[in-house]
């Protein structure tokens, strides 16, 4: 008799302990790697700014409330054996909801579905429960079959838990140019423009909001029109405006005092830089902001007419980047250009450019061959970005 309570024992603790060291760590991680951003940007909205969401104590903490529930689900069902880790659906359940932030939670809050998914869930886990119970009253003591019964039940085990843990990930908002802007928002309020850059910079993906925020942080280390469209770009020359979309955590006073003054009306971006000139308002940033959008609209004929107001063109050297490839292209788009610039570098980039395309003359292949080269150049942007 003692040796056979000892097998059961032993195939007991050891798949309670499995499921509980699953979750923890899951939770914790998941939490803590994954969703950190995109809880602080939920926590700062549900409470109107007034309390702020700390990755470590949250991470923590929500963890320990849902092993708690757990722990007083396992003592109410009762549930053992092959069917411990059901007991663990629940925590998962709210592990799923809390990780489902709507990326414009900014604009309004709503659960969605889950008003009417997350009770019928907890009714099908009712009835499995039910299930399990009525099972265990019918099935015979593994534990009289030693450890082979004990691995067996470790394994069902181990299994569900595995598809709980695959079903929160695939549930929670795992969208990657929204976690690159929330994390950007984040890195910016703690003054680490560095770190605001590199994320997502190996990516493909962007939207208006992304792009913004990649603006701003250029600018404030005074790289905008060196580097801008070495990242994906989307939107207008309104988009680099805080007017008809805000930063979700960032203050957006941050950028209007960036760039010199708050508009106090929702106005379209050429009006607000001829106002910021007129009444002698604009910081050196606001110049870049303002020759960039030209560039993201592919208004050449007004980024040259304005661009002399802020920076000698014969002055190579102090010239950025991207300022220059806009010059060359706008040469050789316009038949009597109102600035005549040379450079002997980008003259033969852009030589390079012309023979790559007739070199591939069909598409996709062409646009393959002139990503690898120039992705990171304005000319790229203008032929080939939506």
């Amino acid at each position: 008799m003692r040796n056979r309570y000892n097998y059961k024992e032993q195939g007991t603790i050891t798949h309670k302990v499995m499921c509980a060291v699953c979750f923890l760590i899951f939770s914790f991680l998941w939490l803590y790697e994954f969703q950190t951003d995109i809880l602080t940007i939920a926590q700062h909205v549900l409470s109107q700014g007034v309390t702020h969401y700390n990755r470590t104590v949250g991470a923590i903490l929500i963890t320990i409330v849902l092993y708690i529930l757990q722990r007083c689900i396992a003592n109410f069902t009762k549930l053992s054996r092959r069917s411990y880790a059901l007991t663990y659906f629940p925590s998962m359940l709210i592990l799923a909801v809390v990780s489902d932030v709507n990326q414009d939670i900014d604009q309004h809050f709503s659960f969605g579905a889950w008003v009417w998914v997350f009770p019928f869930l907890l009714l099908i886990w009712g009835v499995c429960v039910w299930f399990a119970r009525q099972a265990m009253s019918y099935s015979l003591d593994e534990g009289q079959y030693g450890t082979v019964f004990s691995a067996r039940k470790f394994w069902l085990n181990l299994l569900q838990m595995t598809v709980m843990m695959l079903g929160v990930v695939l549930v929670g908002n795992t969208n990657a140019v929204f976690h690159y802007s929330t994390h950007m928002e984040v890195a910016l309020m703690n003054d680490d423009v560095d770190e605001a850059l590199r994320v997502g910079n190996r990516s493909l993906e962007t939207n208006e909001r992304l792009t913004m925020l990649r603006a701003y942080a250029l600018s404030k280390k005074g790289k905008l029109a060196d580097g801008l469209f070495g990242y994906p770009v989307k939107g207008t020359s309104e988009t680099l405006l805080p007017m008809q979309l805000k930063p979700q955590l960032m203050p957006e006073d941050s950028i209007w005092k960036h760039l010199g003054a708050r508009c106090a009306k929702t106005v379209n971006s050429e009006f607000y830089y001829e106002r910021m000139e007129r009444d002698t308002l604009g910081t050196s940033a606001m110049a870049d902001y303002r020759l960039c959008g030209y560039l993201m609209n592919r208004d050449l004929n007004s980024f040259v007419r304005v661009l002399p107001r802020y920076y000698e063109v014969s002055d190579s050297v102090a010239l950025p980047r991207h300022y220059k490839e806009a010059l060359v292209l706008y040469q050789h788009l316009t038949a009597h250009p109102l600035i005549v610039y040379h450079d002997a570098v980008l003259a033969e980039d852009w030589n390079n450019l012309q023979q790559l395309k007739v070199k591939y003359s069909k598409e996709p292949e062409r646009r393959y061959r002139i990503f690898d080269n120039y992705q990171k150049s304005y000319w790229y942007y203008y032929y080939y970005r939506n």
